[in-house]
């Protein structure tokens, strides 16, 4: 074989990776695009969270001065996939409370779940901190809301999602849920007595959602 033959094959084999290398390209844009098509045909909405009750077992700030807050109550929380052809995988979801921004319970984590077409799911986690330290201004007013009878409460869900779309799944989005409740300390009659020194609120209050 001469030299000439030689790099007459040589062209030949890099044209023919070159052909192979835009092909593959060509494939995958056509796939994304086919994907970014029916993503924007089926317009997926975000879920909807509606906070509905929560029970008290323990509320109370403690310390000299008092910026330690011990509680423990159970809220439930549900959440509605509106759309009729995407599903979504709740692949992270912690729920915790925060006053005045800022978090005065620990962190609760709901076990990962798929939630299908149109599906509703209810959880009814435990959220709780015991001796919290809360800043000096944010433990005032607190106390003070407390002695009052009411108090304005941000129940927050973070977490991680994707969405299911026939056989594809995204990538994972943040997901940000907060949900206010208003506990009326001041009126046990607001609530209903379930146990030892425990009240539950009916609270039905709509969320707001991120994604």
């Amino acid at each position: 074989m001469t030299s000439k033959d030689c790099g007459s094959h040589t062209h030949s084999r890099r044209k023919l990776i070159r052909r192979i290398i835009w092909s593959v390209i060509f494939i995958l844009f056509i796939i994304f695009l086919t994907i970014l098509l029916v993503w924007a045909i089926l317009q997926p909405s975000k879920p909807r969270f509606i906070l509905q009750d929560a029970t008290v077992y323990a509320f109370n700030v403690s310390g000299n001065p008092p910026n330690l807050l011990t509680s423990n109550f159970q809220i439930t929380l549900s959440s509605r996939n509106p759309n009729d052809k995407i599903g979504i995988y709740y692949d992270r979801l912690d729920v915790y409370a925060t006053y005045h921004s800022q978090q005065i319970t620990f962190r609760t984590s709901i076990p990962p779940t798929y939630q299908g077409h149109k599906e509703v799911n209810i959880w009814s986690p435990f959220v709780y901190g015991t001796s919290v330290p809360v800043a000096p201004f944010n433990a005032v007013s607190l106390d003070g809301d407390r002695d009052n009878g009411a108090v304005t409460l941000l129940i927050r869900a973070d977490g991680r999602v994707r969405w299911k779309v026939g056989t594809f799944i995204t990538g994972k989005y943040h997901l940000y849920v907060r949900c206010l409740a208003y506990i009326n300390f001041g009126n046990k009659a607001a609530g209903v007595i379930v146990g030892d020194n425990a009240v539950k609120y009916t609270l039905t209050s709509s969320c707001s959602v991120s994604v």
